[in-house]
């Protein structure tokens, strides 16, 4: 969390449970240690696509939220040609139309009974590939992210590619810990080592800043 990257919530998994469960319980965990720290703003919640099932939007409370959605359910050309009435068109290279905008219209898990929750989208038609290649059906890429900010949808789409250092930060307590495999062959041992980790990791952390001037 932030932009120090410092370790909220750590939880050690099976690998053989599926990544939604538990995760509901785990969100509202994190929600509730966030509101303990009383940082006195909104946090920003940012999910990939295996966790947007419904039932996490309950645990979210208050807190800003993109949450990866998968448009499998939509049919690529109906998702351009909406796209193109309600988007706006961004500069691109020739042969390559980008446009973003936002839906008002779906519900999450598709649950009827849910109020709907925008959703930002970017859809590519790329009728010429990058060598200069002109395809005969153009090729399709849709991508969508539940959100509740109220900015721009490109803005929408930097701040979800920006978990790149949150996954650098990942890779930091796994090399520099050396906790990239865990010692011990008992889960629950594993979990108290991973959980010591964090404890150091967030102090590395917080001795890390900007080099003080001396006389």
């Amino acid at each position: 969390m932030g932009t120090q990257g410092h370790m909220l919530e750590c939880e050690l998994r099976p690998g053989k449970q599926h990544c939604q469960s538990g995760t509901t319980a785990f969100i509202a965990r994190s929600v509730e240690t966030l509101q303990t720290l009383g940082l006195g703003g909104k946090c920003l919640l940012r999910l990939d696509s295996g966790n947007a099932a419904a039932d996490n939007f309950d645990a979210f409370g208050d807190h800003y939220f993109i949450v990866k959605r998968n448009p499998r359910r939509e049919c690529p050309e109906q998702m351009l040609a909406l796209a193109r009435r309600v988007g706006d068109k961004q500069d691109s290279r020739e042969g390559k139309n980008v446009y973003t905008g936002f839906f008002d219209h779906f519900h999450p898990g598709d649950d009827q009974n849910r109020p709907c929750v925008p959703v930002a989208f970017e859809v590519i038609e790329r009728t010429i590939d990058i060598d200069g290649q002109k395809l005969l059906v153009p090729k399709l890429e849709v991508n969508t992210w539940w959100t509740n900010l109220s900015c721009r949808a490109k803005t929408v789409l930097d701040l979800y590619h920006g978990h790149g250092p949150s996954e650098q930060y990942h890779s930091e307590l796994k090399s520099d810990l050396d906790v990239e495999r865990l010692p011990l062959g008992r889960l629950c041992a594993n979990k108290i080592i991973l959980l010591c980790a964090m404890v150091a990791f967030n102090l590395l952390r917080g001795s890390i800043g900007p080099p003080r001037r001396t006389n």
